[in-house]
C-alpha cells in the first residue's frame, strides 16, 4: 500500500538530501537503496540513491547518496550530494579523519553511530547549530547479530519527520526475505532499537540566529576552498592510514604465553598488523619472535583467529581503550610519531 507523503523542507531544486559517510562492510550501500525504496515504493515521492566507492571490500571508504522530491517535482540531479540536509555518519572515527559534516545546513540532522553523547558529537566536530543524533548502532547489532544499517535506518526514522516507520519496514522485511529469510525478524528488532535507543539533542547558535539558510562549511574540492597546488593533507599512505574504524566490535586478542611464533597470521594478515622481534631459540640461534599486535592497522577481519593452530589469537569483543592500551607500534610508526 502506497501513502502520499509531502516533504517539509527542500533546498532550491525542490530536493530533500542525505549523505551516509561508511566504510565497506557496514552496510551503507544496501541502507541507501532500502530507504530510497520505501520512499518511493510505499511513501509515493520520487527518489533516488547511488553509491560512491573505491574497492569493494572491507574497510574502504563508501558515500551512500540519497534523494527525494515530492511528487510533482522532478528529479534529475544525479551529482554526489555537497550540500545534505541530513549526514550520516556509520562509524565515530571518521569524524577525526575526514570532515564528514562539510556542506551540512546549519538547521541539518548530523547522525552518528557512536557511544558518545550528542553534546561530545557537537565538540568533536565543532557544529554551531542543527540536530544532533547519537546511537549505539555498533552495539545494537552485536546484540542482535545483525549489521548496523538497519538499526542507522531506524534512528534515521526518528530524525526525519516525514519517514514512515512502517515504509521502512515493509521494505526491510522484502530486502531480506527473498534472500535471508531468517534474518528479517532480527533485522527489524534492530530497527526498533535504533528508531527507540537514539539520542537527539538540537542546537540554536544565538550569536547568528541568521545562518540557519546557510551551510555549516563550504566543501572541500571546489576551486576556491581546496589547498594550493592540490595538495593532499591526509595522503592516508601505509605509514599514516588508522584501520581502527573498520572494526566492527571485535578484535584479535594475543596470548603470547601459547604463541609458538610459527607466522601462520602474519601469513593471511592483509595489513601486516602483527610485529616481530628478533632474540634467540633455545640454541642461541637467531629467531623471530611475535611480540604483538599493531592494531592502528587492524580492520578486525579475524583472518588470524581463524588460521592460529594454537588457540594464541582469539576474536574479543572490543571495548573502549583496550586497543590504546595493548598495541605493540612497528619500529617504523615509532619513528614517525
Amino acid at each position: 500500500m502506497t501513502m502520499h507523503t509531502m516533504l517539509t523542507k527542500t533546498n532550491n531544486l525542490g530536493l530533500y538530501e542525505i549523505r551516509m559517510e561508511s566504510i565497506g562492510g557496514l552496510g551503507a550501500n544496501l541502507a541507501g537503496k532500502m530507504l530510497a525504496e520505501a520512499g518511493v515504493m510505499h511513501m509515493g515521492l520520487n527518489g533516488s540513491n547511488f553509491s560512491s566507492y573505491g574497492s569493494e571490500k572491507k574497510g574502504s571508504a563508501v558515500k551512500a547518496f540519497v534523494r527525494f522530491a515530492n511528487p510533482e517535482t522532478k528529479l534529475r540531479e544525479s551529482a554526489p550530494v555537497d550540500e545534505p540536509h541530513v549526514v550520516v555518519v556509520f562509524h565515530e572515527a571518521m569524524l577525526t579523519t575526514q570532515n564528514c559534516v562539510s556542506g551540512l545546513h546549519s538547521d541539518g540532522i548530523l547522525l552518528v553511530n557512536t557511544k558518545k553523547s550528542p553534546d561530545e558529537i557537537k565538540q568533536l566536530t565543532g557544529l554551531q547549530s542543527g540536530t544532533i543524533m547519537c546511537v549505539d548502532a555498533l552495539g545494537i547489532s552485536l546484540r542482535e547479530k545483525t549489521r548496523i544499517n538497519t538499526a542507522m535506518l531506524g534512528a534515521l526514522c526518528q530524525a526525519i519527520d516525514f519517514l514512515s516507520v512502517d515504509a521502512v519496514k515493509a521494505v526491510i522485511q522484502e530486502t531480506f526475505e527473498v534472500k535471508y529469510p531468517k534474518l528479517v525478524a532480527s533485522n527489524l528488532r534492530t530497527f526498533d532499537a535504533g528508531y527507540s535507543e537514539g539520542l537527539m539533542t538540537t542546537y540554536i547558535d544565538v550569536e547568528n540566529t541568521v545562518s540557519v539558510t546557510t551551510k555549516q562549511a563550504g566543501t572541500l574540492l571546489g576551486y576556491l576552498t581546496q589547498p594550493i597546488g592540490g595538495v593532499i593533507h591526509n595522503p592516508g599512505n601505509s605509514i599514516l592510514k588508522d584501520l581502527s574504524g573498520s572494526r566492527q566490535g571485535y578484535l584479535p586478542h594475543f596470548n603470547s604465553e601459547t604463541c609458538i611464533h610459527c607466522a601462520a597470521c602474519d601469513m593471511h594478515c592483509p595489513d601486516f598488523c602483527f610485529v616481530w622481534e628478533e632474540g634467540e631459540d633455545k640454541r642461541g640461534r637467531p629467531q623471530q619472535f611475535l611480540s604483538g599486535i599493531d592494531y592502528q592497522y587492524c580492520k578486525g577481519c579475524m583472518k588470524c583467529v581463524e588460521v592460529c593452530p594454537t588457540g594464541s589469537l582469539t576474536s574479543e569483543q572490543e571495548v573502549e581503550g583496550y586497543a590504546h592500551e595493548h598495541a605493540v607500534k612497528h619500529h617504523f610508526a615509532l619513528v614517525n610519531e
